[in-house]
């Protein structure tokens, strides 16, 4: 096996060199680097994290906080994940997910100061969320993909959920549609001020009232049952109603097979939209949804870059940067019916 001093002897540079070029402690020219890495490739040479930790003071690990006790690692969760691994990956870190609730805040935070990883990315941020105060406190690197109460903290990378709606709203509307529903997450989401749920309730209420649109919001558990549940609800109150706007990705999936029971055909007589989800769920149900597509993937490639740049010593921006979702056409919006009742 090779060591370090093999490196050095074959890269013809000292042994300290070879250290500073593994730790990054210091700088070297590019050609001596070159050289190194050549030598490392060469003797197929691997630096011990271990070691190289130590000599840092760095553990080269990120952490994406998420509450997997609370939320299910679906396909638009893994796509933030995914894209948060492949930065990491690129700029020679590792991440490793820890499935910690806003409830278990001081379990992460135990977590952090043991000098486990170098910084924290925390998902599903609540309004008022205990883990960003927690590690604010102890001046623990973060950032955050969504928004906490301050939704000025440019450490925030999240999704724009006033211009989500505005397009979900008025694509619908130009269909004709004038009354629409919102099916939302879980009352309990909303009543721990979950961002997301909170966020896109009020910027679909905004983007209904600016055209006179009668709206309706279900609150709704992330199963199947709950989503056809809450379409039987929705038929029962307002039968009038034309088109469902989904951001429950997992409940949306019941939503379509409730509506075939009240003999609504997709989208000859009702139109569905799908948002902040991803095409993978789009493919599962028939007809394929109509999607705004989650930004997913660059949110968590953003939230890493803007923790290593603070790691490095780089002030982050000077505001949230937010993401729209992006379009994607399937087959389930219309034009509403003259008579959508008649139709049935």
């Amino acid at each position: 096996m090779a060591t370090m001093q093999d490196v050095a002897k074959l890269a013809q540079v000292s042994l300290s060199t070879v250290s500073y070029a593994i730790n990054n402690t210091r700088p070297i020219s590019a050609a001596t680097r070159e050289r190194i890495e050549r030598a490392m490739r060469e003797l197929d040479f691997r630096p011990n994290q271990i070691a190289r930790s130590l000599a840092s003071r760095r553990s080269n690990i990120l952490a994406l906080t998420f509450p997997g006790t609370e939320n299910a690692l679906g396909s638009t969760i893994m796509e933030f994940v995914t894209g948060a691994a492949e930065v990491a990956r690129e700029r020679g870190f590792h991440l490793v997910v820890w499935p910690y609730a806003a409830t278990q805040a001081d379990e992460m935070l135990q977590m952090s100061r043991q000098g486990l990883a170098d910084g924290v990315i925390v998902m599903e941020v609540r309004r008022d969320d205990p883990r960003v105060r927690l590690l604010d406190a102890h001046q623990i690197p973060l950032t955050m993909i969504g928004r906490a109460d301050d939704s000025a903290d440019p450490r925030s990378v999240d999704i724009d959920f006033d211009i989500t709606a505005e397009t979900a709203v008025n694509h619908l509307a130009a269909l004709g549609h004038t009354r629409i529903a919102l099916l939302n997450h879980s009352a309990a989401s909303r009543d721990r001020r979950y961002g997301p749920t909170v966020r896109i309730a009020d910027g679909f209420d905004r983007a209904m009232a600016r055209r006179g649109l009668v709206g309706h919001t279900l609150w709704c558990d992330e199963t199947p049952l709950a989503g056809r549940r809450a379409v039987n609800e929705l038929m029962s109150t307002h039968p009038q109603t034309t088109a469902l706007v989904a951001m429950n990705e997992n409940a949306v999936i019941g939503a379509m097979s409730g509506l075939a029971t009240h003999d609504h055909v997709v989208p000859q007589t009702f139109s569905v939209l799908s948002i902040v989800t991803s095409p993978l769920m789009a493919q599962m149900v028939e007809p394929q949804l109509t999607t705004l597509h989650s930004p997913g993937a660059d949110l968590g490639r953003l939230g890493v870059r803007n923790l290593l740049d603070q790691l490095d010593g780089r002030r982050p921006a000077d505001a949230p940067t937010l993401l729209p979702c992006r379009w994607e056409a399937g087959l389930s919006t219309g034009p509403v019916p003259p008579d959508p009742h008649r139709l049935r």
